[in-house]
């Protein structure tokens, strides 16, 4: 069967096929309220869910994707959605440690894991045309921006959403999150610890929550510490290892006396480390540096990399676990935060 507002032949005359929003018309509801109806959302009345499957009926409203899921049934798929460029999604060891947690516990569950980038308005609109289909039972979304419409649309659509990370500190949709600002926290103090007194900060891009939250564990750490709040200390990434050359060669030219940065991943602080290097200054010996993610890039660097370790993998997932459970009508605690580890290596 053809989508919603094509045309079908009945007794060889074209009819016109009855769409979302007229179904919406006859129920007097909202369209977001009938995908929820068709899509089995537990978050529906009897009363409206009635009202809906009649108008449903009485207007021959029933595509199979829709039949299928008003009697029950699922598509057993469900969406990550990665809304970065291809770039970033495979040199990031973030991403693929996300992707594996997904992946391992879709496949326990015998689910089809489908993995989107949505890049641009264009793909963002395609996909929520996708969504509205009812192709997927659910989604999982990670890397939001502050202004990012998807996860609101997605809700209203009726569609099960869990995201990795959240928007701000009051996010309304279910999320899996990790310690962000007491990653912050626990890196200043480890440089003030080590003596180290002018600490610079690479932040990641400050519309996206986890920046702002690392960027407030760094103030945080420094104010208990009774340090002085220096904004010239402050230079703000990308997250992109050429982000963190960039921020640290700025920092470097604005206070060329600090002697500690505390960059927000790991890839952005290799940028920094090799910012660092072509500046003739000496890690640790010089200006000592501490990452985020305990990733492989950690690990390789030269010295290793001191960093902020998050359980990345299992945050994933947990992510699919709450996920499965909201498809399945029996939604948990909508909010996970997992705690950061400081693990030590020989850059600080």
């Amino acid at each position: 069967m053809s989508d919603e507002g094509s045309t079908a032949s009945v007794n060889g005359r074209q009819n016109s096929r009855p769409t979302l929003e007229q179904v919406a018309a006859r129920a007097g509801v909202g369209r977001g309220t009938v995908s929820r109806v068709i899509n089995g959302s537990p978050r529906v009345s009897e009363q409206t869910r009635a009202a809906v499957a009649r108008a449903v009926a009485e207007l021959g409203y029933v595509p199979n994707q829709a039949a299928r899921a008003l009697a029950g049934s699922r598509t057993d798929a469900v969406a990550l959605v990665i809304p970065e460029a291809e770039g970033r999604l495979f040199a990031e060891p973030y991403f693929l440690d996300l992707i594996r947690g997904v992946s391992a516990e879709l496949a326990e569950a015998d689910k089809q894991l489908l993995l989107t980038l949505v890049r641009t308005e264009q793909e963002r609109q395609r996909f929520e045309q996708y969504l509205a289909a009812q192709r997927v039972d659910g989604v999982l979304l990670s890397s939001v921006h502050g202004d990012d419409p998807l996860p609101d649309r997605i809700r209203e659509l009726g569609i099960p959403l869990v995201m990795n990370g959240r928007r701000s500190e009051a996010e309304p949709v279910p999320y899996v999150d990790s310690d962000n600002v007491g990653a912050g926290r626990a890196a200043v103090a480890h440089l003030v610890g080590r003596g180290r007194r002018r600490i610079a900060t690479v932040t990641g891009p400050l519309d996206m929550y986890v920046a702002r939250a690392r960027l407030g564990g760094y103030r945080a750490g420094l104010a208990e510490a009774g340090h002085d709040p220096d904004e010239g200390l402050v230079a703000a990434g990308d997250f992109t290892e050429a982000g963190g050359r960039a921020a640290m060669r700025e920092l470097l030219e604005r206070r060329p006396g600090l002697d500690a940065v505390f960059v927000a991943s790991d890839v952005m602080a290799a940028g920094a480390r090799a910012a660092l290097r072509e500046a003739g200054r000496r890690i640790p010996e010089d200006v000592a540096l501490v990452g985020v993610d305990d990733s492989p890039v950690a690990r390789l660097m030269d010295p290793p990399l001191t960093s902020v370790r998050q359980p990345t993998e299992e945050m994933g997932r947990t992510m699919a676990r709450m996920l499965l459970r909201d498809i399945a009508g029996s939604p948990e605690d909508p909010r996970r935060v997992f705690p950061t580890e400081l693990v030590v290596r020989g850059s600080c």
